[in-house]
């Protein structure tokens, strides 16, 4: 139900909640703070829950599509020139995460790991325009037979860090773990000229579910 990435946070945010909530019975007469309290500390901790949670995704394998590597907002799609990797005109697709989106990141196809490398850098908003070059992000390709793919996860104002399982000449498969953005952010995902996209600006998409190419 909850990402492993969570399990101390988690942990520690119930003893806090069971202490403060403890102390506040203890300490204070007034049912109506003691009530007060207990509400806020119940709220917040539900939003860590929330945050956290890791929901089962059943993905379509299908080496003929490419899927949303985590859940949130279409939010660019644009041709650009990539010049970490493939130093050529790709096709971007940004998916904008907001706090209380899923933020499991996923692989958008089954392949081989050739390419994976962290960028330490900025806490720019993640819709900033140069958020993709000088924040904090990880860049990771993966190649099978019919295509290579490209998709970086990138840190933003609140997202203080990014957790990237990807590692070079591993094998993976679509739909499957392939690391963690905490407290909001997004992903690019760069993808051959002509390609054919299953998804429009300001679409909402699901993380090793929705379709958001097909080849």
């Amino acid at each position: 139900m909850f990402h492993k990435e969570g399990y101390k946070i988690i942990s520690v945010t119930l003893v806090l909640f069971l202490g403060i909530n403890v102390a506040s019975y203890v300490a204070i007469q007034n049912n109506e703070w003691q009530i007060a309290v207990f509400v806020l500390t119940l709220a917040f901790l539900i939003l860590i829950l929330q945050f956290f949670r890791n929901p089962k995704r059943k993905t379509n394998i299908n080496d003929n599509t490419v899927v949303a590597p985590v859940d949130g907002k279409v939010v660019v799609i644009e041709e650009v020139f990539e010049k970490e990797h493939f130093n050529d005109k790709r096709l971007q697709v940004s998916v904008f995460m907001s706090p209380i989106n899923v933020h499991v990141t996923r692989h958008p196809i089954n392949g081989e790991v050739i390419f994976s490398k962290y960028h330490p850098g900025k806490y720019l908003v993640a819709w900033h325009p140069k958020a993709s070059e000088e924040n904090e992000r990880t860049t990771v390709v993966v190649k099978n037979n019919l295509i290579e793919v490209l998709y970086r996860q990138i840190a933003g104002a609140l997202a203080k860090r990014i957790v990237n399982y990807a590692t070079e000449g591993e094998k993976v498969t679509q739909g499957s773990d392939s690391g963690f953005i905490k407290f909001g952010s997004r992903v690019d995902v760069f993808l051959p000229l002509g390609t054919e996209l299953n998804v429009t600006l300001n679409q909402k998409v699901k993380g090793g579910e929705s379709v958001i190419a097909n080849l």
